[in-house]
């Protein structure tokens, strides 16, 4: 995600020196694996691939990507919670516990991630016409907490998205499995939940880490044809880091991920975001295998060609399909107009984002519970300041936080039908 209120976690000169001090010489991080040849992607029964500049059935047929993000559900944000300094799910976490307890503050997360995304949230993307969903990812779901070089069978992550497969398969979307916070953090700022800096880039065990993890989605999900694609890595490299050190480093590490996927999952397409809140294509060469395909994402630009012309560019060089990945947030007119102009040049898209709290820039807005400015207000605060805050009752904390949860249920949502109107789509009554 880019560009929407957020702030850029500090880490001081002396970890980052640790960082790079145990990173692998240059030279070594600079060479990538041998790649994985890129040949005809054949048609597999069931499943999407990248075929020239489109995203195509197994007939052969243009698959539509026409998507909504899941944001906030895994990866909770600090925006969508009206929180303005406590923006990482960490810290996040760490307002709800202050509140509510170590207990409460366990329960209410448990049953977020239960109740955010149900299967009538999928019935009603599916019936509005919607045919994806991306869903982002945290590593902390699928690693093991006690030693995060290896997978845990029994991780939370797991049976969550089994479940949200199943529902899709059920309602004939596909879904976007989509890296939002690699372990180290991967772009460096709150939304990959690291401490302020990509050091999936810098620290080898993170990078070995981050392809473990993809191995083992992939392995899970190898004969899943509900599943469109793997999206690597969410924005990687942000421009507040050393782009001229990491940006060379990018591809290599996709070659080193995709290579251990096609160990595995053959079938299902990769698809690599740009640098720079996915913007910049400068960082990539011819690509480096099969059934590849590239993402950028843009927020409040101009609903000109040239916003795009360079994604179309290296598309038509290439001969490889690009989507938007993430886009929005802004009025149901220029929605409409940045739309349209992608798909004047046969670009998919997945708007950011499904669900919000009070918000008339999604397809669902939660209503806001009494109560909450008093959690947000501690959100919005540096934790320096909390202890001289007034705290609000514990029973209070605990009853505005249930309410939430309440609200937040598909049913109990509004949907903002001109919001979905603008991406050519229609809500259903």
């Amino acid at each position: 995600m880019i560009a929407r209120p957020r702030s850029c976690l500090c880490i001081s000169a002396a970890l980052v020196a640790f960082a790079v001090a145990f990173a692998a010489p240059a030279s070594a991080q600079q060479a990538a694996p041998a790649p994985v040849p890129a040949s005809p992607n054949e048609a597999v029964p069931g499943f999407v691939r990248a075929e020239g500049t489109r995203f195509v059935r197994p007939d052969g047929s243009t698959f539509p990507v026409r998507g909504m993000s899941f944001g906030n559900w895994l990866l909770p944000e600090g925006y969508m919670f009206k929180f303005k300094v406590q923006r990482s799910p960490r810290e996040i976490e760490d307002v709800i516990q202050y509140l509510a307890g170590p207990e409460e503050a366990a329960r209410f997360w448990r049953d977020f991630r239960d109740v955010y995304i149900r299967e009538d949230d999928f019935a009603f993307l599916s019936a509005a016409g919607f045919t994806t969903v991306r869903i982002p990812l945290h590593w902390k779901f699928f690693l093991d907490p006690a030693d995060p070089a290896r997978v845990d069978p029994q991780g939370e992550g797991w049976a969550l998205i089994d479940r949200a497969v199943g529902w899709a398969k059920a309602h004939d979307i596909k879904v976007i499995l989509d890296i939002h916070a690699a372990p180290g953090g991967q772009t460096g700022v709150n939304h990959d939940d690291g401490v302020g800096y990509p050091l999936t880039f810098y620290v080898p065990e993170f990078k070995r880490r981050t392809i473990t993890m993809w191995r083992a989605i992939a392995e899970r999900y190898k004969d899943e044809t509900a599943v469109l694609a793997y999206d690597l890595l969410n924005e990687p490299i942000s421009p507040y880091h050393d782009m001229d050190y990491l940006n060379p480093r990018l591809e290599p590490l996709y070659a080193e991920i995709t290579a251990a996927i096609r160990q595995v999952d053959p079938n299902h397409p990769v698809i690599l975001a740009a640098a720079q809140w996915s913007t910049n294509f400068g960082v990539f060469g011819p690509p480096f295998a099969g059934n590849v395909g590239y993402t950028y994402h843009k927020f409040w630009a101009s609903p000109e060609r040239r916003e795009v012309q360079d994604y179309v560019n290296f598309a038509n060089r290439w001969g490889v399909p690009i989507f938007l990945g993430e886009t929005g947030e802004l009025t149901d007119e220029w929605n409409a107009k940045y739309r349209a102009m992608n798909e004047k040049f046969g670009i998919g898209w997945s708007f950011w984002t499904y669900k919000n709290l009070d918000s008339r820039s999604t397809v669902a807005s939660i209503a806001k519970p009494e109560g909450w400015d008093a959690i947000a207000a501690f959100g919005s605060a540096p934790r320096s300041e909390w202890d001289r805050m007034q705290k609000p009752p514990r029973e209070q904390v605990v009853a505005t936080l249930r309410a939430y949860l309440d609200n937040a249920r598909f049913a109990k949502t509004t949907i903002n039908r001109g919001y979905v109107a603008s991406l050519g789509l229609k809500a259903p009554e």
